[in-house]
């Protein structure tokens, strides 16, 4: 680690304005999606920039706080924000930590995409929680539901940020 760069990837003003740039937009993104973003079935497009976790610890600060805010408008209300928002600095961790090892990017992404969707498991439990329902049935549906939500966007945004980080250095 550099000696300049703290625990969060931010060692100056531009690292600090590329994290509040990505955490507007997962924000940005999950507000104009609204309809689509919470809920037992959901495709979270903002869901897609989990994926640059790979390329840099600092993302997954900003994606974490866009996922914060992005849940303080969230129907299961306050515990959204924290069981929603730990399951999303879980996985960006593990996904961080993960892909250090890999070396191709297009694996890395798809390890990215498998780690992204396999945590969905505690959304689901939350949303079992919640529910009204027997506990199981409630969790295996929601799970499927979110699972393929976070498949299907993970995919998708792995795609376009492979794509951008061909023609930019996201590592930086």
């Amino acid at each position: 680690m550099n000696s300049k760069t703290n625990l969060f990837g931010i060692s100056n003003v531009r690292d600090l304005t590329k994290a509040a740039v990505v955490s507007a937009l997962y924000i940005v993104i999950t507000m104009v999606f609204a309809a689509l973003s919470f809920g037992p079935i959901q495709f979270r497009f903002s869901e897609g920039l989990n994926n640059l976790a790979v390329f840099n610890k600092r993302y997954v600060v900003a994606i974490t706080l866009g996922c914060f805010i992005s849940n303080m408008m969230s129907s299961l209300g306050p515990l959204d924000m924290v069981v929603g928002t730990g399951e999303t600095l879980i996985a960006l961790l593990t996904i961080n930590i993960v892909t250090r090892f890999i070396q191709s990017l297009p694996l890395k992404l798809v390890a990215s995409v498998l780690i992204g969707t396999f945590y969905m498991f505690i959304v689901a439990a939350e949303i079992a929680y919640l529910g009204n329902s027997a506990f199981w049935p409630t969790f295996w549906g929601a799970y499927l539901t979110t699972a393929i939500g976070e498949f299907v966007t993970m995919t998708i945004g792995a795609v376009l940020v492979y794509i951008i980080s061909l023609r930019y250095d996201l590592n930086k």
